[in-house]
């Protein structure tokens, strides 16, 4: 399952991007180039820059220094038109509390200028595939975390985006969930659907990513598919790899396993 991007042809692209708080780099100097239809798993322990990273990616953090290109575009040249093919989904989904969500995702459609008749199949479908038809009626206020995560996921899918982005987006899910979401990624990547998508969960990113690339401390520590880095590193599993590039394996710096409700452990 390998892609080969041509920094050219890439459908995510960033040069040199980094961002600074306060004087501290909380990214500096990332490289990326990201195939059309390819899914690549960010993967680094907490603090890493993660989702600094997608932030920036997705035209809502103005990096410090860098260039990023969506579809052979910058930000500067048509941000209104970039922001109109990329789908964002954060840790933290802003639902609308007193919409139910059908109708948060009927909003979110609507504001992508979907045609009603094609928002209703796929919100049918995605309700089906990500298991929300009992409550799919229920305010938004009444979800869980999970429950959240996968409404507004079903919500930025309804308009197609080119470009998907999700910031840890199996934690808080059960078992079924994520399995659900993993196919789900695996069909879109199908479609031509571009994926980035940052995880703790290393077993998620060898199930379905074509490339994975390990952050820690802002920076890019190595990249390439799974059994490419295995080759290059000497070690057997990627967790051993994870640990190895991140100094170890502290506390910060453990990555996280499923327990048994999906969610990752800590």
């Amino acid at each position: 399952m390998t892609l080969e991007p041509s920094r050219h042809g890439a459908a995510i692209e960033a040069n040199g991007l980094g961002r600074h708080f306060a004087n501290k780099w909380a990214v500096r100097g990332l490289d990326l180039a990201i195939a059309p239809g390819e899914i690549y798993g960010f993967l680094g322990p907490n603090g890493a820059g993660k989702t600094t990273s997608i932030r920036m990616l997705a035209g809502m953090l103005r990096p410090s220094e860098g260039t990023v290109r969506i579809d052979g575009r910058e930000y500067g040249s048509d941000p209104a038109a970039l922001k109109q093919i990329i789908g964002l989904v954060p840790d933290t989904p802003p639902l609308y509390e007193y919409l139910t969500g059908r109708q948060y995702i009927a909003l979110v459609a609507s504001m992508w200028r979907v045609d009603r008749q094609t928002r209703d199949e796929r919100c049918d479908r995605l309700l089906h595939q990500l298991y929300l038809n009992d409550g799919a009626e229920d305010l938004c206020r009444s979800y869980s975390h999970g429950t959240r995560k996968k409404i507004h996921i079903a919500a930025i899918l309804t308009t197609a985006p080119r470009v998907l982005l999700l910031d840890e987006p199996t934690t808080g899910l059960d078992p079924r969930s994520a399995r659900a979401l993993k196919d789900l990624m695996l069909e879109e990547s199908k479609r031509g659907t571009t994926i980035l998508f940052s995880t703790h969960v290393l077993e998620a990113a060898e199930q379905i990513c074509h490339r994975v690339g390990i952050l820690d401390r802002g920076q890019l520590k190595a990249e390439g598919t799974v059994a490419e880095l295995r080759a290059q590193r000497g070690e057997d599993s990627l967790e051993a790899i994870f640990l190895r590039l991140t100094d170890g394996g502290g506390d910060a710096a453990r990555p996280e396993m499923e327990n048994g409700d999906g969610s990752a452990a800590r």
